[in-house]
């Protein structure tokens, strides 16, 4: 049986993230524990706050370096997607560092307003086991005021005004901007790839 560890990071959509994973069949194991994140087969780091405060709590329950050193795959969803970088721009925040980067706030301007928020279309940069199956024009939900950017990690891009990374894999390491627990068919897609197919 796979072990799937979700890390209490404190965000507000942890219950919303172990129900997607509960109607794929899969019983996740919410915890802040690190020998139970070095057990786990797939580990999953949602966050529904600001960068800072994820960062913090991270800090406080030494989770940083057990992040930094996992060699099995980790998913970051969200704010959790933004931690992977090396920086954020969200109250400068040095963040996880397992992707070279660094995470801006989107640029408003005519009609683009900021949050993005709601549906918005995916558009394919380069194949991944993570993303099989989910084809050009397929639509995700956003929530967020920052966004990484579209670089060789980057593996499904989206527009809010300027184009940002929507998907992004290196290794064993990967994320989603969008939240697949809003997301319908493609967020569950999303999810059973990252369990069954691992990265």
């Amino acid at each position: 049986m796979m072990r799937l560890a979700v890390v209490d990071a404190g965000g507000a959509n942890l219950g919303s993230v172990v129900y997607a994973l509960q109607r794929l069949g899969v019983e996740p194991e919410l915890t802040t524990d690190a020998a139970v994140l070095h057990a786990a087969d797939r580990v999953i780091l949602p966050g529904v706050s600001t960068a800072a405060t994820v960062m913090r709590r991270l800090r406080e329950l030494a989770l940083v370096d057990v992040l930094r050193e996992l060699r099995t795959p980790l998913l970051g969803v969200c704010v959790g997607m933004q931690l992977l970088f090396e920086h954020s721009a969200e109250d400068d925040t040095a963040c996880l560092g397992l992707l070279p980067g660094r995470v801006t706030r989107l640029r408003e301007g005519e009609g683009v307003r900021v949050p993005h928020m709601g549906w918005n279309t995916l558009a394919p940069v380069r194949p991944s086991p993570l993303v099989a199956g989910i084809g050009a024009g397929a639509q995700a939900y956003f929530v967020h005021s920052y966004a990484a950017p579209v670089t060789d990690d980057c593996v499904l891009a989206c527009a809010h005004g300027d184009a940002f990374a929507a998907v992004v894999q290196r290794g064993n390491v990967a994320g989603a901007q969008f939240h697949p627990e809003r997301s319908a068919d493609v967020g569950a897609r999303l999810l059973r790839n990252f369990l069954e197919n691992g990265l």
